[in-house]
């Protein structure tokens, strides 16, 4: 908060106080008007003698008044109220949520000690670290792969057997500890531009079984294994070091369509999966990894969620 906003504000709070204070000490004065002694009335009479006065509060209640006037006052001194000032307890809310969050992660560390540098396949075999597992996925992997971990355009699907940046227990927990940062550059100059991608994409086509123009794939299969063969091997096959996808299987990443596969070429594609070590720490990113393995390794794993489980 700026010096000018944090003026405003005990500005504010001292004219409340200052207000507030004025009117319980006027209010509670004895008013007297001209022929009664005692108060004066609003001018509302029922019945011929029932007159409304217009008395004073009791004392009683004043001074309660001024009891919560001065508490406001002493909470204004021991906890932060006055624009920047920090009270003299050194207290705040940011202060308390990290307190609170040390005193939680402690507990979740000691219930969760017994996992620490254990294999996602290991610990896959536990049904209450799986289910903790799916907890985690659904709080920090759910809005990119889905509820039922099937992915869409542009995050993988987790539940089958295709892995980008290889399938292995290390590899998962790799990918989900550290991230992973994709590049597939934009090729169009490298490969003739249009012609070149049209030929390009047509051969990419045909590697997954998709039907495509021969004159086209012909073209198309020298200009890959000049330029693309680098990344995804010679046969299309891809590369998990590199994160190069397979080309000649049913998983596509951005869809399988003529047009989708020209605009990678065309354009690139950068995708990236966010390390989740500095987020939740390795005990839960492992007990997040045993939850994704035990998706397609159902069987392996001897126990936890069946695959594609939410």
């Amino acid at each position: 908060m700026t010096t000018g906003w944090s003026l405003y504000v005990i500005f504010l709070v001292v004219l409340n106080l200052v207000a507030t204070t004025w009117l319980l000490w006027w209010t509670a004065r004895r008013r007297k008007s001209d022929g009664n002694k005692d108060a004066e009335t609003t001018g509302h009479v029922w019945d011929g003698d029932l007159t409304e006065y217009n008395k004073p509060l009791p004392k009683w209640w004043i001074n309660l008044f001024y009891l919560t006037i001065i508490y406001s006052v002493g909470y204004l001194i021991w906890y932060p109220g006055m624009g920047n000032f920090a009270g003299t307890s050194g207290w705040s809310s940011a202060g308390e949520h990290d307190a609170d969050k040390a005193e939680a992660d402690k507990k979740l560390a000691e219930a969760f000690s017994r996992f620490d540098g254990m294999a996602i396949d290991q610990i896959a075999k536990d049904p209450a670290a799986v289910a903790f597992g799916a907890s985690l996925y659904a709080n920090h992997c759910a809005m990119c792969h889905g509820s039922d971990a099937r992915g869409a355009k542009g995050f993988p699907n987790l539940t089958d057997a295709d892995w980008q940046w290889g399938g292995s227990p290390d590899d998962i927990l790799t990918t989900i500890l550290n991230g992973r940062q994709a590049a597939m550059p934009a090729l169009a100059p490298a490969i003739g531009g249009d012609v070149g991608v049209t030929e390009v994409a047509a051969y990419v086509q045909s590697l997954s079984g998709i039907k495509a123009d021969p004159a086209l794939v012909a073209a198309g299969k020298a200009k890959f294994g000049g330029v693309c063969a680098a990344c995804h091997g010679i046969e299309g096959k891809g590369n998990p070091a590199l994160g190069a996808p397979n080309l000649t299987d049913d998983a596509w990443l951005y869809g399988s369509d003529f047009n989708s596969i020209r605009e990678a070429v065309t354009l690139g594609r950068n995708g990236m999966m966010p390390a989740h070590l500095p987020i939740i720490g390795e005990t839960r990113t492992r007990l997040a990894a045993a939850y994704v393995w035990s998706l397609s390794h159902g069987d392996k794993a001897e126990a936890g969620a069946p695959a594609g489980a939410p």
